[in-house]
């Protein structure tokens, strides 16, 4: 049997080797990154190539968004008119507020982007991957094609722009859901709804999930691309790829949130 003291040394280099990998990773990452901001040979190539990323990325999402974002909205409504009924002799108007400061400053931002954490960020890394394992990648690099910039930039420039869209398209169909079920509830009237949405709104709200949105977008795209970009092996690696590229940029889409709500909400 394997001593104590031997079972130690295993758990710490167990330990270090996969703070060693995480580095590592970053480090390859990072340099990937700046390999894209290269100069590109012909823009109007790289211009086609992002107006695609952005119609696959926009027009493929937008259903999924819209029913997610619809029922959010809705829900919250509901929740809220319950818990407001409950406590008594207070405005229903409130939900609106309610309603309108949640979509705007959390659920919105946050939830467009686990979603598209899931179905942009899979399918990225899995056409980047499956470039890699079919050697695709490698013709582009002998015929002299910077493909760190021709691949990924336009993936992540069209994130950037398309994202932010998605998430005000959240925030508008959100308001609409939960005016529609407190008014189908008979929880409030329309006027209620409208007046509890514009009452003390600040524009500041919007700068800071405009915000989130772009960061969310920079993090899910440029995530997604590396874990695609990197893959070694076959279809399995392909798969595993692929989740790690959600897992991934779900957890950074969480941080980042953590910290822009820390640094500039007041």
């Amino acid at each position: 049997m394997p001593s104590r003291n031997s079972k130690s040394v295993y758990f710490f280099y167990i330990r270090f080797s996969s703070m060693g990998k995480i580095f590592h990773d970053f480090g390859e990452y990072l340099i990937l990154l700046g390999r894209m901001f290269s100069k590109p040979e012909k823009p109007r190539m790289y211009w086609k190539e992002t107006f695609r990323q952005m119609h696959d990325i926009g027009i493929g999402s937008l259903t999924v968004i819209a029913i997610v974002a619809t029922f959010i909205g809705a829900v919250t409504a509901v929740q809220f008119s319950y818990q407001l009924r409950g406590i008594g002799l207070v405005p229903m108007w409130w939900v609106g507020a309610i309603v309108r400061k949640s979509l705007i400053l959390e659920m919105a931002p946050t939830l467009t982007a686990l979603l598209l954490a899931g179905k942009v960020g899979s399918n990225i890394a899995s056409e980047l991957g499956s470039m890699r394992t079919s050697e695709q990648i490698d013709a582009y690099e002998i015929m002299g094609v910077n493909t760190s910039s021709y691949l990924i930039a336009p993936k992540i420039l069209a994130s950037i722009v398309v994202i932010p869209m998605l998430v005000v398209i959240s925030v508008f169909l959100g308001i609409i859901g939960g005016w529609a079920a407190g008014v189908l509830g008979h929880f409030y009237s329309t006027a209620e709804y409208v007046r509890g949405v514009q009452d003390y709104m600040k524009n500041w709200d919007l700068v800071v999930m405009l915000i989130k949105a772009l960061l969310f977008s920079f993090a899910i795209a440029s995530v997604s691309c590396f874990k695609g970009y990197t893959v070694k092996g076959g279809a399995l690696e392909i798969g595993k790829a692929s989740t790690q590229a959600v897992v991934l940029s779900s957890i950074v889409v969480i941080i980042i949130n953590f910290f822009v709500a820390f640094l500039l909400l007041d």
